[in-house]
């Protein structure tokens, strides 16, 4: 075992991973869609280094952006005072997110961005006088981020049934799993429909309008993220679900948090996710890919009704009491105006396209499998979700670690991948050329076969 490696196992604590059988494995540098090891061994990035690159790695437009914003000062606070990238950065994203945002909170990461949002419905009420609208309405298998407040509206028992004790009380609706719905009996798997279309009752939105009108007085605020469960095991919702969800909340004077942490910056196919059904939060969450993969940063719009429920004299006590030693930090904020540059100068979306119908046509593949039973794609999204029997659902045992098995078998032929329970995830760098798009899938197909047919 190499020194590095020692010294990763000896103290190193590495997020949802389980240590004791944890394999050390140092990643040394980058180079547009490949990860190189300690050994020189060369990788293809299949999960954008967990979902956050887009333009590959050592992009030189936004290497030489934080250099140039390096010689003249690498952070200064945003509590009172403001530093040139931050406000440039605003400018830029006002111009571009859904509806009727028009306000920048920044911080560091996804989970904070929505911790903001949460944090600013509850007091938006609290301080237009209406005390009693305390609690939240969120969907089950969310995933908002590991803070307290994110894990309390995060409907993943897995993730979050420990810390039950910590949450705060949210209401939770049925999550649109057509997959493995009870009720959607007309379900079909077609790869590469966004969103696709079902022919069902819409049982989980009658759900939810039964919740609402239970609660609704007391219900500040719904969080939802946009067309993609993702850390659910990349849950693709149906056509017009979203729609009928702000609806309802617009009706009953709910706010909507749209979290498009994971969804945001071209993951869908488009630049937001909310787009697709002209969707206008009142609150709007991303992070991930807003620097290109590069430096923490996240940020929470806000529109004017929000922003303006804060504002008053000092002796109100309605200002926004929140905000971290690092928030707004020129050189996360310099990466991202090169971020959003790279996309308006290569079109990235525009030359996304034809790669979606790459992996789409690659992933039909996959259909005929016996241990593939569904297939979920939306944008440059997709997850394969593996089960022990096709026609009953039945999953495979944690035992197995069927998935696991897949990954690391991946990894032999210089692929990285990473699963969500027993969905093989694939979510590569919106920059992938397509052969190497067409390589990634041709080495997880084979995989699959391999692990799988040995139970």
């Amino acid at each position: 075992m190499n020194n590095l490696e020692q010294k990763d196992k000896k103290y190193i604590w590495h997020p949802f991973t389980q240590m004791r059988e944890y394999k050390s494995f140092v990643i040394e540098k980058g180079k547009r869609m490949w990860l190189y090891d300690i050994y020189g061994n060369k990788y293809l990035d299949g999960i954008s280094s967990l979902w956050v690159n887009v333009h590959g790695h050592r992009k030189k437009e936004i290497d030489n952006a934080i250099n140039k914003q390096l010689a003249k000062i690498a952070h200064s606070t945003l509590l009172g005072i403001a530093n040139v990238p931050s406000v440039e950065l605003a400018e830029k994203l006002i111009k571009i997110v859904p509806g009727k945002l028009c306000k920048v909170f920044y911080s560091e990461d996804g989970a904070e961005a929505v911790e903001i949002a949460i944090k600013m419905a509850y007091q938006y009420w609290q301080n237009k006088g209406e005390k009693q609208r305390t609690k939240f309405l969120a969907v089950k298998n969310a995933y908002h981020g590991d803070t307290i407040g994110a894990v309390s509206v995060g409907g993943m028992s897995l993730f979050h049934s420990k810390y039950k004790p910590l949450l705060f009380k949210t209401y939770f609706a049925t999550s649109p799993y057509c997959y493995r719905c009870p009720n959607c009996k007309s379900f079909t798997n077609i790869v590469g429909r966004i969103p696709y279309k079902v022919n069902c009752n819409w049982d989980c939105i009658k759900k939810i309008e039964k919740l609402v009108k239970k609660h609704k007085k007391e219900i500040c605020a719904m969080i939802i993220e946009p067309l993609v469960q993702a850390a659910a095991g990349i849950i693709v919702m149906p056509q017009g679900y979203i729609k009928k969800i702000e609806q309802i909340c617009k009706e009953n004077k709910i706010l909507l948090i749209a979290d498009e942490v994971a969804v945001g910056f071209g993951r869908t196919g488009k630049m937001f996710a909310c787009e697709y059904e002209n969707i206008k939060p009142d609150l709007m969450a991303v992070g991930k890919g807003i620097t290109g993969g590069y430096l923490p940063l996240a940020v929470t719009f806000a529109t004017n009704e929000i922003y303006n429920a804060f504002l008053g004299k000092l002796e109100e006590q309605k200002t926004f009491y929140h905000g971290h030693s690092y928030t707004g930090n020129p050189l996360a904020c310099a990466s991202a105006i090169a971020n959003l540059n790279i996309f308006k100068k290569e079109k990235t979306l525009e030359k996304l396209q034809p790669k979606i119908k790459v992996l789409s046509k690659e992933l039909e593949k996959f259909k005929n499998l016996p241990w593939v039973g569904d297939i979920r794609q939306c944008g440059f999204m997709a997850g394969i979700e593996l089960v022990k029997n096709k026609n009953t659902k039945e999953p495979f045992k944690i035992t197995d670690k069927i998935s696991v098995k897949i990954c690391l078998e991946a990894r032999k032929h210089r692929l990285l991948i990473r699963p969500l329970g027993d969905v093989i995830v694939i979510i590569p760098p919106l920059a992938i050329e397509i052969p190497q798009l067409r390589y990634m899938l041709k080495v997880i197909y084979q995989a699959v076969i391999k692990i799988c047919g040995k139970q």
